[in-house]
C-alpha cells in the first residue's frame, strides 16, 4: 500500500511540475553575439484603441534569441522575449504575462517584429513594410493592430 501511495505521489508531482515553465531570466546584452537597436514606435493595439507612442528596444542574438521592449518612460508597456526555445510576454510592468515553450502565439506583434526585420515569413495575418532605411510598419488587417517604428542610426 505504501508503495502505491509513493508511486501515486511521484506521478502526481511529475504531471504537476514536469511541463511547467518558469519565467525567463533577463537577457544579458553584454554577452557575446547580441545586437541592440533603439528607436521609437507607435503602437495601435486594435482598430478600436488609441495609438501609443514610446521608445523601442530590440536586442537580437545570432542563435535566434531576442528581447523587445516598448516603453513610455519610466514604465514598460510591453516586453517580449525568446530564449532557448522558451517565450515570455508581459504587458504593463507584470500586470499581464504569459510564457511557454516552443513557438510563441501569432497574435502578439512583439514576436513578429524580429522575424519581419530579418526578412522571415510572418505567422498569422501579419504584413510587413519597410518604409525607408530604418523605418518600418507591421500590420494585422484582421485585428487593426499596427506597429510603426524607426531605429536610430
Amino acid at each position: 500500500m505504501k508503495l502505491r501511495c509513493a508511486i501515486f505521489l511521484l506521478l502526481t508531482a511529475v504531471v504537476a511540475f514536469g511541463c511547467r515553465t518558469e519565467p525567463l531570466a533577463p537577457a544579458d546584452f553584454s554577452a557575446s553575439g547580441w545586437r541592440v537597436r533603439q528607436g521609437q514606435a507607435v503602437w495601435k493595439p486594435s482598430s478600436s484603441r488609441s495609438e501609443l507612442a514610446g521608445d523601442l528596444l530590440l536586442a537580437t542574438n545570432a542563435n535566434g534569441n531576442f528581447f523587445v521592449q516598448f516603453s513610455k518612460m519610466p514604465f514598460p508597456l510591453a516586453t517580449a522575449q525568446i530564449s532557448d526555445g522558451q517565450w515570455q510576454i508581459e504587458f504593463g510592468a507584470d500586470r499581464f504575462s504569459w510564457h511557454g515553450n516552443g513557438t510563441p502565439p501569432d497574435r502578439f506583434v512583439w514576436f513578429q517584429l524580429p522575424r519581419a526585420l530579418l526578412g522571415e515569413n510572418l505567422h498569422g495575418d501579419w504584413h510587413f513594410q519597410n518604409a525607408m532605411t530604418n523605418s518600418w510598419r507591421l500590420e494585422n488587417p484582421h485585428t487593426g493592430e499596427t506597429l510603426e517604428g524607426e531605429f536610430f542610426p
